[in-house]
């Protein structure tokens, strides 16, 4: 399950007592009761209902504030360890090692931008300038004296599948020498970034293969599903890695061990 949609159930259940109507109302029910099965029957559909509910009605400062305050107390079910935690090793010295070499670095992802933005430097070395991401309607407003930006809930831009190619064009405005990704919704990045033009770029799928060490999922994955990206990397030659057996660490002992690799 993606990390923001963790963060959006607690949001739930946090914000429950001031909606009452909650109790009777899907996907809401289904959050606060924790059935993950009619939550996932609800589809995307339902999960941006969530989260428009829950990353709203606050300014853009107070929402970075709600992010970093539940990172700080959050453990992950199974893993028992904070998410900021469970990023990959591996991930962390590719990208040490591009910036070394006098690359810029950024996420490209479907998840929330304001939801990562308060950790992706501290985490991955990537500020927020170089973080591209879906977003909500924000609009400015004074408050006795105050300049302010308010989070609406209404939707602004969807940075997946085929988003992803619009949204490095927007926020970047160049096209990648190399992308990564782990699900079909990086296929139209890869294809973007490895098709077009006449210059050799790379592109990489990391296959989640390791149900010992982190999970194992693919093709029919309720999240995170890998499929027509799969098919795709043997026609376009992309390179494929198995966590199971390309990769000796999954997770970083500490985020301050991968941090001082960062800078070494």
């Amino acid at each position: 399950m993606y990390t923001q949609v963790a963060f959006a159930l607690d949001r739930v259940k946090a914000l429950a007592p001031r909606n009452p109507e909650w109790k009777m109302k899907q996907p809401f029910k289904a959050a606060l009761e924790g059935d993950m099965e009619t939550l996932e029957k609800s589809g995307e559909h339902g999960l941006l209902e969530l989260i428009l509910a829950t990353h709203a009605g606050m300014t853009t400062e107070d929402f970075a504030t709600s992010v970093k305050d539940w990172l700080s107390t959050a453990r992950h079910p199974r893993f028992k360890r904070p998410y900021t935690a469970l990023v990959y090793q591996p991930m962390l010295e590719v990208l040490a090692y591009l910036r070394a070499n006098g690359f810029q670095t950024f996420i490209v992802s479907g998840g929330g931008i304001e939801f990562m933005r308060p950790w992706t430097e501290e985490v991955y070395g990537i500020p927020p300038q170089q973080v591209v991401g879906s977003s909500i309607k924000t609009k400015f407003a004074m408050r006795d004296g105050r300049p302010l930006l308010f989070r609406l809930p209404e939707l602004n831009f969807i940075d997946d599948k085929a988003g992803k190619p619009v949204g490095i064009n927007e926020h970047i405005g160049r096209r990648p020498i190399a992308a990564f990704g782990n699900s079909d919704g990086d296929l139209e990045m890869l294809q973007w970034t490895t098709l077009a033009g006449n210059r050799t770029r790379l592109g990489v799928i990391v296959h989640d293969t390791d149900a010992v060490r982190e999970y194992a999922y693919d093709r029919r994955a309720v999240f995170g599903r890998l499929d027509r990206a799969l098919d795709a990397a043997v026609i376009n030659h992309w390179t494929v890695v198995s966590m199971k057996d390309d990769w000796k660490e999954i997770f970083p002992t500490s985020i301050a061990r991968a941090i001082k690799w960062d800078m070494a």
